[in-house]
């Protein structure tokens, strides 16, 4: 569930929705008209310091728990605004982490190839000087 101002939101199912650049979602039930455009919440718009953030197990950011154990909880932002339609911007270029994937994979069995003709070569020296010897 997506949590709103006033705890989850429920969105009708099969409804098409809408988001407001102050987190209010706008549905419009299926087989009806706009006219019918509800609106059924708002979504909690924060904006946290970074510092105080935990990272969880699973990945995660939350907000660090209350002096009593509970969840921690973020206060509202009224100037937090949300963008409806656009997608957010990776760090990671895949096609650079690709190439870099394949060059590390390169330069890896160059080194296990070479650690491997490096043995042999020395089994070979063994056994001519106890050929010698």
């Amino acid at each position: 569930p997506v949590m709103g101002d006033a705890g989850p939101i429920a969105v009708p199912q099969g409804a098409q929705i809408s988001f407001g650049a102050d987190g209010t979602i706008s549905a419009i039930p299926q087989g009806e008209g706009p006219e019918a455009m509800v609106d059924v919440g708002r979504i909690k718009l924060v904006t946290p310091d970074e510092q105080a953030l935990e990272r969880g197990e699973d990945g995660l950011f939350r907000a660090p728990p209350g002096d009593d154990g509970a969840p921690g909880v973020l206060q509202a932002d009224e100037e937090a605004r949300l963008v409806s339609g656009a997608l957010e911007g990776s760090n990671v270029s895949a096609v650079d982490a690709m190439v870099s994937m394949i060059d590390v994979a390169r330069r890896y069995d160059m080194q296990m190839k070479m650690l491997s003709t490096a043995d042999e070569n020395a089994q070979r020296a063994n056994s001519i000087l106890s050929i010698q010897g």
